[in-house]
């Protein structure tokens, strides 16, 4: 072995040595420490209460481990009862919004349930009027059987099983059951549409509107047998007599035609008579002035005319009459008209 090898030889015995000798001082350091530490948690202390009164003196020994353990457990307990507290708190003003919610909600769902049950009514009498109104046009109400339990064209299948459910689903039934008479309601409004709009010329033809375009007008008197207002006998009143408590209002032709007359009377004053199709004629009279001349052919709608005061008349107003052929006719037969205005 060369001086060199025993060189290094030396040096690493050297080293290890001085790393034994450094890790033992270390772990020595860190023993002390720690004995130290133990020696200060391991003291002793004595804790005394003395009473006011001349009860025994009550003392008792701790060590400062003990002493901060407490410590620590004291106030971890007092954290957590602030902090759930608070928390319970947070909790219970939540559940007071929610239980608020919850009656505003339950009242929501109260005058929901009202308005479907309006609703269902309203259903009903539309059902009415719509099976009504399809028998006398000849049309039958088809049902989609894909979407019902049974065949009726109507609310039956509705009102008796929806009165069978309780609870939210009989709205939740109902509202289901309307909605499929609905969708087999449009096909058969779809075929009176068609129909209206076929026979769009003859409601042109037939006086179908009121003569008086004010909507202020009353009936101050109506077809049949009246009082006469002049010579207090009951007579047949030919026709409606429409005011507006006043005169220069518009009166329009009640159906398409040719205007066949218009002239003077002592009786009707000036008066106009029209001619329609399906030999049918409305006469109006105590006009103001007439808009149009013998042989015009006249729109439903025009105006040929303003109400007036002439002829044997107690004020303005407008004498309105329907002849079919040679007969007179009641005209509210032929427009909606509320006798009672």
């Amino acid at each position: 072995m060369s001086k060199t090898q025993k060189a290094l030889k030396k040096a690493e015995k050297q080293f290890a040595s001085n790393v034994s000798h450094g890790f033992r001082a270390f772990c020595s350091s860190i023993g002390r420490f720690f004995v130290r530490i133990f020696k200060v948690f391991d003291r002793k202390l004595t804790i005394m209460i003395v009473p006011h009164s001349q009860n025994k003196v009550i003392n008792f020994q701790t060590n400062v481990f003990a002493l901060l353990l407490g410590f620590l457990i004291a106030t971890g307990v007092l954290s957590s009862f602030f902090y759930f507290n608070r928390h319970s708190i947070s909790a219970n003003r939540e559940i007071a919004n929610l239980t608020t919610q919850n009656r505003e909600t339950l009242a929501s769902l109260d005058e929901l349930r009202d308005e479907n049950a309006n609703l269902f009514q309203a259903a009903k009498r539309f059902q009415t009027s719509l099976s009504q109104s399809l028998s006398l046009l000849g049309i039958e109400q088809v049902t989609n059987n894909s979407n019902r339990s049974t065949s009726n064209s109507d609310l039956a299948s509705l009102f008796t099983s929806s009165e069978m459910v309780q609870g939210t689903s009989k709205e939740v039934a109902e509202i289901k059951e309307l909605t499929t008479y609905l969708e087999d309601a449009v096909k058969p409004i779809e075929q009176v549409g068609k129909i209206l709009k076929t026979q769009q010329n003859l409601f042109t033809e037939i006086p179908s509107i009121c003569p008086v375009q004010n909507p202020n007008y009353h009936i101050s008197m109506a077809f049949g047998p009246n009082v006469h207002p002049l010579q207090g006998n009951w007579y047949i009143h030919k026709g409606l007599d429409f005011s507006t408590y006043r005169s220069g209002d518009d009166v329009v032709a009640t159906a398409s035609g040719k205007v066949v007359t218009v002239t003077f009377d002592n009786s009707f004053g000036n008066y106009v008579i029209i001619q329609h199709s399906h030999g049918m004629y409305t006469r109006y009279a105590h006009l103001l002035r007439a808009n149009v001349k013998r042989g015009q052919v006249v729109s439903q709608g025009e105006v040929i005319g303003k109400i007036g005061n002439t002829g044997i008349s107690t004020g303005p107003h407008l004498h309105y009459e329907v002849h079919i052929g040679s007969d007179v006719v009641d005209p509210a037969k032929y427009i909606n008209l509320n006798l009672a205005k």
